[in-house]
């Protein structure tokens, strides 16, 4: 079975009504124990924190998979900036096959080589941004090159040799913390009880335990190929369009498109799947969409009927004015 495959009995092990991952639970009880035993010799000593030269913030979850991490990123980095900030973007670097690490990023990097998030964020952004699975060594290096104020961690919640001034933790109101295990019988990365020492928890969507929340809006699409060519995604409807996600929840991209009234054929991919041309070989002439991030991968040998669909993070009105105190806060210590 490919990754894909895995990827998608592993989804309707965590989130669905099986009770198959009994026979994993001594796996994740094991696993939990080392989670606990690793964050305790961080707290005690024995294991190294590193602080950096400036303010950290660190934007994770405590789940496997999408939870609309990159968006926000994003959206906190253009209102830090907004602010008068310096700012700066860490990422994981995740699937980059770099020969070492870190890598300084840019719009025009290989997506192969420093990971397709960390490109997608140098091109929204236009600021800083470097990769590696060591996130001290890639804040070192972004702040000898560019001297910032703040520096944003896209994921690294559970990368606690970083020391970091704010944590955000991000939920899938949809999904939730599955049935509530660690890997691998369930979603969780941490136990759940790691949402209670964060600074704050965003839902993607409605979830009435937690204060703030944010949704994605999609906007029109644009061309694989020439990005400077968009069109409404209401001229796709009345025909049925390839819908194509290689995305941690590939499900939300789907039905946004539905949502926007277009008849679909989904094609879900492994997160992060390095797409070639058979992949979106569909045997017709149909529009192919796909999301930014898939994009990225698919711009080399991209064909005149494909696109991609921007979407954007808006945070609710708590959450913005969480924000908005909290880059003020920022920028006075800065």
């Amino acid at each position: 079975m490919n990754r894909t495959g895995w990827e998608q009995r592993l989804h309707k092990l965590w989130y669905g009504n099986s009770r198959a991952y009994i026979a994993l639970l001594p796996l994740s009880w094991l696993y939990c124990m080392l989670v606990r035993i690793r964050c305790l010799a961080f707290r005690v000593g024995l294991l190294r924190t590193t602080s950096l030269d400036c303010r950290v913030i660190v934007v994770g979850n405590i789940t496997a998979g999408g939870t609309g991490k990159t968006p926000l990123v994003i959206a906190i980095a253009k209102r830090a900036q907004q602010a008068g900030l310096r700012v700066g973007i860490l990422a994981r670097g995740y699937r980059g096959h770099a020969d070492h690490w870190p890598q300084q990023v840019n719009g025009s990097s290989d997506p192969g080589e420093v990971g397709d998030e960390a490109v997608f964020l140098a091109r929204q952004t236009g600021l800083p941004v470097y990769a590696g699975p060591d996130r001290v060594a890639a804040g070192k290096a972004l702040l000898q090159a560019s001297p910032c104020d703040l520096l944003i961690c896209d994921d690294g919640l559970q990368h606690y040799a970083l020391q970091r001034d704010t944590e955000i933790a991000l939920v899938d109101a949809s999904r939730g913390e599955g049935n509530g295990f660690c890997l691998p019988a369930g979603p969780l990365r941490e136990p759940a009880s790691r949402l209670r020492s964060v600074d704050a928890v965003v839902a993607l969507g409605d979830d009435p335990r937690w204060p703030y929340s944010m949704c994605l809006v999609s906007h029109a699409a644009r061309g694989v190929a020439e990005p400077a060519i968009s069109r409404s995604l209401d001229s796709f409807r009345g025909r049925t369009v390839h819908a194509v996600a290689g995305i941690g929840n590939p499900e939300r991209f789907f039905a946004s498109l539905r949502s926007a009234g277009l008849r679909i054929q989904a094609h879900r991919f492994a997160d992060h799947h390095p797409f070639s041309p058979a992949d979106l070989d569909f045997g017709d002439s149909s529009p192919v969409l796909m999301t930014g991030k898939d994009a990225l991968k698919c711009e080399r040998f991209a064909q005149h009927h494909w696109w991609f669909v921007p979407i954007e993070a808006q945070p609710d009105a708590r959450l913005e004015e969480w924000l908005a105190k909290l880059l003020d806060q920022e920028a006075k210590l800065g």
